[in-house]
């Protein structure tokens, strides 16, 4: 299995500063595991761009093939990450 660096974008990083601990180390392990795991949907209308489920959250990430890179752009809750 191919191996990505993860990068957290400044508006993923703060949400999760804000979470306890519990909840920190759940959404990183998930993270952890893109691009290959997961409940992973492609965003409609926009290009290398999906979303993953983790319970009631959502991560916003994007996935650059060429440099195996998987950029987290935001989480969030269910009806707030998406606007």
């Amino acid at each position: 299995m191919t191996h990505y660096r993860i990068v957290l974008a400044k508006p993923a990083q703060k949400f999760l500063l804000r979470q306890d601990r519990e909840q920190q180390e759940r959404l990183l392990r998930a993270i952890y595991k893109l691009p290959h795991e997961g409940d992973i949907r492609p965003l409609s209308g926009q290009s290398d761009t999906y979303r993953l489920r983790i319970g009631d959250y959502r991560v916003i990430f994007s996935i650059q093939n060429d440099i195996l890179l998987v950029e987290v752009l935001n989480i969030g809750n269910r009806g707030d990450v998406y606007k």
